[in-house]
Parts: C-alpha cells; sequence; structure tokens
C-alpha cells in the first residue's frame, strides 16, 4: 500500500495511527519520508497522535537514513532540466 500526506488534517493521523496499531508487534511496515521524525506532529496537525505513531514505529525499528541529492534530482540535472550548482 502506498500512501502520500501532504495537507493531511487530524482525521488522516487518526487513520495512520489505526493503521500502525493493528499492524504492531504483527507485521512489517516500511515508512519512507523527507522529513524528519521531529516533523511528525506538525505534518499530522497532531503533536500527540503523532507521539503515538512514533512511539509504536520507533519501538522495533531500523532507522535508514540517506543523505544527498535525490536520483530524480539527480536525472534532471543530468539532463539539463535544472542548473548543476543547485543542490537539495
Amino acid at each position: 500500500m502506498r500512501w502520500a500526506i501532504y495537507h493531511s488534517t487530524k482525521l488522516d493521523a487518526h487513520c495512520v495511527f489505526q493503521l500502525v496499531s493493528r499492524r504492531y508487534e504483527k507485521g512489517s511496515i516500511i515508512f519512507t519520508s523527507n522529513k524528519s521524525y521531529g516533523e511528525w506532529g506538525d505534518i499530522f496537525r497532531d503533536h500527540v497522535i503523532a507521539a503515538a505513531i512514533l512511539d509504536r514505529i520507533l519501538h522495533h525499528c531500523t532507522t535508514v537514513n540517506i543523505k544527498g541529492d535525490s536520483y530524480r534530482l539527480k536525472d534532471r540535472k543530468r539532463q539539463g532540466l535544472i542548473p548543476q550548482s543547485l543542490s537539495g
């Protein structure tokens, strides 16, 4: 399942919480994000629910932090669609 949250509501936060709670200690979930954990409260517009979600996610997790330009950005630079000096 792929779910993109751009402009989330508190209802979205509760839905994510329900999903994570139901999967907690029963199966795997993979999350990808370009936002730090500290920003999740602002993204979900509910810091309490975000903390509860993160508590369940981070309890048995492995976090991989990748730094640098995205492949899409690198491809666009190579194709000359954006200036080479632009860094992500």
